[in-house]
């Protein structure tokens, strides 16, 4: 019975971190369904582990050299298998802890990376899950979200496009008139019309629009291409895509021109809206922020050149610089108030 009692503070040191483990992994199982605290549980529960192994052997009745025989044969493994994994486990796990820190998507946004498309279902430690257009679920580690470009759709809307070739036979002003069309029929907002590339056999054309559901991308494309092929049926345009070869029999002296149509211009009220203006809103409104941060910063060392140039100046001849001084102040205090609006 003495024996056995030797072992009772062992045996309850696992049984009790045992039960920790356990619950861990069920709170775990629920928090990976909102991310909130999926990763640091997982850092918890993989840690309670390591302690509890270790608080084991402590409570195992073995002398001081055996015991200490134990831990370091447990340091080594824990280590080779640290050095080992160093490459896989470790680099996603600390990958995972990036994507934590500066959360570049959350769950439930759309993301493209490495060619794979699909929505967001699970950040954990080691690896991301996504749901493809198919339905099914693609694992991707972290580590490859790290290193490879990720396109995340805007959650306040996004530009919907599709691209076209049509023949050199088709006006390009009743091209992009029809396209138009098409896209506002998608029921997208401010549309426009790139020609994108001059084929041999062909003009390349790009109709896009601003989508602003956030959750309907892929029945917004395909209903574009559906109304491009409508439109452009009932305007008995031809698509030639990929590449139709048309052959005809001409007289040397002829040209494959489109008919000559009669072009009204546009009454257009105002500056008209590029479409680059809408597609890089993000970056002008980032640069404009860089813009004014610099201006600021050039107004301050020209406030502080102009401070000094004052100082050595008599005090009879300081009225225009002065003056100036103060137009630069007022300047500076314009320039940080609409730093303060966009901020």
């Amino acid at each position: 019975m003495t024996i056995f009692d030797a072992y009772i503070p062992a045996a309850t040191t696992l049984g009790l971190g045992g039960l920790i483990l356990v619950c861990l992994g069920l709170i775990n199982a629920r928090a990976s369904l909102t991310d909130g605290g999926a990763l640091v549980l997982q850092l918890l529960t993989w840690a309670g582990a390591v302690i509890l192994a270790l608080a084991f052997v402590v409570a195992l009745p073995l002398t001081d050299t055996i015991r200490g025989q134990i831990l370091s044969l447990l340091g080594i493994v824990l280590t080779a298998l640290i050095a080992l994994s160093s490459t896989t486990f470790v680099s996603n796990a600390m990958a995972g802890v990036m994507l934590q820190v500066t959360k570049p998507f959350r769950p439930g946004d759309f993301i493209e990376v490495n060619g794979v498309f699909g929505r967001v279902t699970r950040r954990s430690l080691v690896h991301t899950r996504l749901q493809t257009e198919t339905r099914d679920f693609t694992t991707l580690p972290n580590m490859l979200l790290v290193n490879q470009p990720v396109k995340v759709l805007h959650r306040e809307g996004t530009i919907i496009q599709a691209e076209v070739s049509l023949g050199y036979d088709v006006d390009h002003h009743q091209a992009e008139a029809q396209l138009i069309q098409a896209a506002l029929a998608a029921q997208l907002d401010e549309p426009y019309v790139l020609v994108i590339e001059l084929l041999d056999h062909a003009v390349v054309y790009r109709v896009a629009g601003f989508l602003a559901d956030f959750n309907t991308p892929i029945s917004a494309r395909s209903h574009l291409r559906r109304q491009i092929l409508d439109t452009l049926h009932q305007a008995n345009i031809e698509i030639t895509s990929p590449s139709v070869v048309a052959q005809r029999q001409q007289r040397g002296d002829t040209r494959t021109l489109p008919a000559q149509t009669v072009r009204q211009k546009a009454n257009v009220q105002g500056l008209e809206t590029t479409p680059e203006q809408k597609i890089f809103d993000s970056a002008d409104e980032a640069a404009a922020k860089e813009q004014i941060k610099l201006d600021i910063m050039d107004l301050k060392e020209q406030i502080s050149t102009q401070k000094t140039l004052i100082k050595t100046m008599e005090k009879d001849q300081r009225g225009a610089q002065e003056r100036r001084l103060e137009h630069f102040e007022h300047k500076l205090a314009r320039l940080q108030s609409m730093q303060d609006d966009v901020d």
